[in-house]
């Protein structure tokens, strides 16, 4: 097979990334839901989808969870889960006002960010925030105070910030953006604001970073990377940008049926990722099509093997 007949090449290699998919925090967010349903029943209402992942959110809504966005969807007396991005204080206060039993699935690495931002506004401190306007996770954090946080997306944007004093400043990050992006954009807000404070650990999450590094690494071996992961998954977006900008040809799928057959044309080696709110059965479904299109052979790369986990919260025992 060649490139001319549009097909793969008759050797297609399949190379899995190591590691890829869910990483601690959309395990625990997704077992707080599953818990929840299975010790108080259905319904339960979880505010923003619980991860920015179709398949997980069809899952659980098939066993009784109901997504909602503004809590005057939810009827009194109902059990809610905050999702894995956060939720600022204005939305914690409303539910506590409403009188919901409430679980909070905010991913504890999201938690380090509010805290430290909380510990330092007392303190005085104005705050850079580094993200994508719009994003849950940006949201929850710049609502954690009423006023105080600058957000920038871009190296640009750095000179538009105008904060009411610069002695005592500091910068924090969402968890799930390009780690080089975000290190381009800290570099201008350091070179205008010399003396900003800075997380005493970088807020980009752990399994972010390795997926980034995993996708640096595999990327030379490839001639395509497919990322399993949804539109809305700031991290899966993210590892295709990277590999574009690595030269490899990439790709987002949120399930397998959305494999382009052209896409593996004339390729002999075809490398596989998944964002951190991508389930495997995703990943092993999108290999099942790519060896029906031609692939003969699937090896997993060399990499990091993560064992953190968090712990639930309190009342979701069995």
């Amino acid at each position: 097979m060649t490139l001319e007949d549009g097909k793969p090449e008759a050797n297609l290699e399949v190379v899995l990334a190591e590691p890829r998919g869910f990483c601690a925090g959309v395990d625990r967010a997704i077992e707080i839901v599953e818990r929840a349903l299975q010790k108080f029943g259905a319904p339960i209402y979880v505010r923003h989808e619980i991860v920015h992942n179709t398949y997980v959110v069809n899952d659980l809504k098939a066993k009784g969870a109901i997504f909602i966005e503004d809590l005057a969807d939810v009827p009194p007396g109902s059990t809610l889960v905050f999702s894995a991005h956060g939720v600022s204080k204005a939305v914690q206060a409303e539910a506590h006002a409403r009188g919901f039993e409430v679980f909070d699935a905010t991913c504890p690495l999201v938690t380090k960010v509010h805290i430290e931002v909380a510990k330092l506004a007392k303190e005085g401190y104005e705050f850079i925030m580094i993200g994508h306007k719009g994003h849950p996770e940006v949201e929850g954090t710049v609502g954690q105070l009423d006023h105080g946080i600058h957000l920038v997306e871009t190296v640009a944007d750095v000179a538009g910030v105008r904060p009411a004093q610069t002695d005592k400043l500091a910068v924090v990050t969402q968890t799930t953006l390009s780690v080089d992006d975000a290190a381009e954009i800290k570099a201008a807000v350091r070179a205008r604001f010399p003396n900003i404070r800075e997380p005493k650990q970088q807020d980009i999450c752990y399994a972010t970073q390795n997926r980034q590094d995993a996708v640096k690494l595999i990327s030379p071996q490839v001639e395509l990377l497919v990322v399993v992961g949804s539109p809305t998954s700031s991290n899966s977006n993210r590892l295709a940008e990277l590999a574009r900008k690595l030269g490899v040809d990439s790709y987002m799928v949120d399930s397998a049926d959305e494999l382009r057959p052209e896409w593996l044309a004339g390729k002999s080696r075809v490398g596989l990722t998944a964002g951190a709110s991508a389930p495997e059965v995703l990943v092993k479904q999108v290999i099942e099509r790519i060896k029906e299109l031609g692939a003969v052979s699937v090896r997993k790369m060399d990499g990091i093997e993560e064992t953190v986990k968090f712990p639930l919260p309190k009342g979701l025992k069995l």
